[in-house]
């Protein structure tokens, strides 16, 4: 590294904002596009980290306007995140979206005053955004509202029950679906799943809540996007191949090994050995792990736990210490579950030999599993029996039980942290580490 470098290339901690630091999503941002040029509505989602507070960002953004061929002069742009409306409300949701509203109309003091009227009323509803709509219309304008993690939004919490939420969809549709104000209106929203995944189930003879959207999935980067975000910064090809097997084409894990990668280089980062280098990588990601297997259900958790346990009997030193049965052949059942884990960028298939072979698409999200597996106890195992009995035969249930109850017993079987992030510390030159 230079003398003076510059500065980190790399977003931690925040969403990307300049269109020169974000990457790919071409398509999928000429899509958004097309939704708003019709003033029609978008249901954006993936896993967390996948970018799509980023891929609201540059919707707000002139430059990107101007590039999409559209003017956004004449939209009113409001970015509302459900996350800092706690509790959430029905009423809080309109209020936000109006107060965010004023605040971006400082061209219009006559519309600003209209909305501080109704915001003085109190208890906001969908009719007070549908009376500014109808006038922002009469000014040749219409209202963009980007709401991220709108899937907050449909989980009964304090004060908010089901039936609320329920009127809260019913309202979002009306809006932005029946009433005529919806051509001064485009919608776009994010969340984890899709959103017939999520929120209120469907009742015979009603219309779904969600079929006003076009939905659209963030997925992993390309290999051509991973490079293009790796070139940022000076680095050999074995580094960019070390940070491509912890993070493959997930963007927030990119990002927080290409920033420990760069802090290391120029010596800026509190790492001494490469054990250091791994628990810190570890600490800056854990929580996108976490949520990933949250959000995950209980199949696809017990099938992330047979890839981990799987792919756990090539590191082990000796040949064989448990046996998992055909694994394959539960694998070649469960392709939905399968898809959507690789879909939201969790999981990766290779063909071997004519069979599909999956793996984490981060190494030290394999690792996480594994750990998750060891630090789980008997009664956790004995909830999970049901969901081995639907999966498997009851011979293979009782194989994956004993392998888990193997890891249990054999800890310190199981190779170090650094097995599985071995190729980019390996990969640091000579003297980064202070010992």
């Amino acid at each position: 590294m230079s003398q003076n470098p510059l500065p980190n290339p790399f977003v931690v901690g925040q969403p990307v904002s300049s269109p020169e630091a974000f990457v790919g999503r071409m398509a999928e941002i000429a899509t958004a596009f097309d939704q708003i040029h019709s003033r029609s509505n978008l249901a954006v989602w993936g896993s967390p980290g996948i970018g799509k507070s980023s891929f609201l960002e540059q919707l707000t953004l002139p430059e990107v306007w101007q590039l999409q061929g559209q003017d956004p002069s004449e939209a009113v742009i409001v970015l509302l995140n459900c996350l800092n409306l706690l509790p959430f409300s029905t009423s809080r949701f309109w209020e936000e979206a109006l107060t965010l509203m004023r605040d971006e109309l400082d061209s219009a003091p006559t519309l600003q005053a209209e909305i501080d009227k109704l915001l003085e009323q109190g208890k906001t509803t969908k009719d007070s955004l549908r009376r500014i709509l109808r006038k922002l219309g009469k000014q040749h304008k219409f209202l963009l509202l980007l709401v991220d993690n709108y899937d907050h939004a449909l989980y009964p919490q304090k004060q908010y029950t089901e039936a609320e939420i329920q009127t809260f969809l019913s309202e979002c549709r009306s809006l932005a679906y029946h009433s005529q104000e919806r051509k001064h209106l485009s919608m776009i929203v994010t969340s984890s799943r899709r959103l017939n995944e999520l929120g209120p189930m469907l009742t015979p003879g009603s219309s779904p809540w969600y079929n006003h959207y076009l939905f659209l999935s963030l997925k992993p980067f390309t290999a051509t996007e991973v490079n293009s975000l790796l070139d940022r910064a000076p680095m050999t090809q074995a580094l960019k191949e070390g940070i491509f097997e912890l993070a493959h084409g997930h963007p927030a894990l990119l990002q927080n090994a290409g920033h420990l990668v760069y802090r290391t280089l120029r010596k800026a980062a509190q790492v001494t050995d490469q054990e250091s280098f791994a628990k810190e990588f570890l600490s800056t990601t854990q929580h996108l792990f976490q949520a990933i297997w949250l959000l995950s259900n209980e199949v696809e958790q017990v099938l992330l736990m047979l890839i981990a346990l799987s792919n756990l009997q090539s590191r082990l030193h000796k040949k064989k210490q448990y046996d998992l049965g055909n694994i394959d052949l539960v694998f070649s059942q469960r392709q939905r579950e399968l898809n959507e884990l690789e879909d939201q960028g969790v999981i990766v298939r290779t063909a071997q030999a004519g069979n599909n072979v999956y793996s984490f698409t981060s190494s030290m999200m394999e690792w996480w599993v594994i750990q998750e597996i060891g630090n789980s106890n008997e009664t956790e195992l004995q909830q999970r029996q049901k969901v081995f009995v639907n999966l498997m035969s009851r011979k293979q249930a009782e194989q994956v039980t004993t392998a888990i109850r193997w890891l249990w017993n054999n800890e310190d079987e199981v190779p170090s942290i650094l097995n599985w992030i071995g190729k980019v510390v390996n990969a640091l030159p000579e003297g980064v580490f202070s010992v």
